[in-house]
């Protein structure tokens, strides 16, 4: 088993006021060689947006994009006509395929809205765009995976055009869970969202982050309470 570790403190950090956003792979202004991807995950942002604030309408294309609320309200709005509001417990996901525009705003003036957004290089390019959201029963994830998004169109979650399933747990202290990898040869990104856990005796905190290569199962323990999000994805992208 190998593994990569990304401490919180390691992240890009870009503060425009309006938008402070924390980077774990380069992008915008953040450019770091040695971080640019993890396999097919290409894009791992921790973004707090002010009230009222938010992106204004700006494309995609071929590019698996989820998000994924901490807290507040998020209003999306894209040129698939859509215009929904997203809320922690919701996942939220859409295939730029061959073009997408789309805003995000944060709906409350009064209070800060706190999100993932995640960028997933897709196995196949120019599909037709498509959207989906969904809201998560939170007690599917007490001490226990909870599959959030897959590559199948009914199995748990939302899915995409990869080979990818991310799950989330919510530990109470002193409590394990195994996760088995689906194909041998993705790897899997696990960040720590709240609290502290083990893994291999490597300890991870808030917000730390670690890269696992060539493991086919692993056992992920709560040091203290702990809120975790983990990501297999394909390593190999040709």
């Amino acid at each position: 088993m190998k593994t990569i570790l990304h401490k919180s403190d390691s992240r890009g950090d870009a503060n425009h006021g309006w938008l402070h956003s924390k980077h774990s792979f380069s992008f915008a202004n953040y450019y770091n060689p040695e971080r640019m991807n993890f396999g097919a995950l290409r894009v791992l942002n921790d973004d707090k947006v002010s009230g009222g604030m938010g992106f204004g309408t700006h494309p995609h294309k071929n590019m698996e994009i989820i998000s994924i609320p901490l807290s507040g309200d998020l209003e999306h709005q894209d040129s698939m006509g859509n215009t929904t509001v997203i809320r922690e417990g919701d996942i939220q996901v859409m295939s730029a395929g061959t073009g997408v525009q789309h805003s995000e705003y944060n709906k409350n003036k009064d209070e800060e809205v706190a999100f993932l957004q995640i960028w997933v290089i897709p196995h196949t390019q120019n599909v037709t765009p498509r959207y989906d959201q969904i809201t998560l029963n939170k007690a599917d994830r007490k001490n226990k995976l909870q599959q959030i998004l897959s590559p199948n169109q009914n199995d748990a979650g939302v899915w995409i055009y990869q080979d990818a399933w991310f799950n989330l747990t919510d530990l109470d202290a002193g409590k394990t869970v195994n996760y088995t990898m689906n194909k041998a040869e993705n790897g899997l990104y696990i960040f720590v969202l709240e609290g502290s856990i083990k893994i291999n005796e490597q300890q991870l905190d808030r917000r730390d982050a670690l890269g696992i290569i060539d493991a086919t199962e692993l056992e992920i323990a709560a040091l203290e309470d702990a809120y975790v999000l983990l990501m297999e994805v394909p390593m190999d992208l040709a």
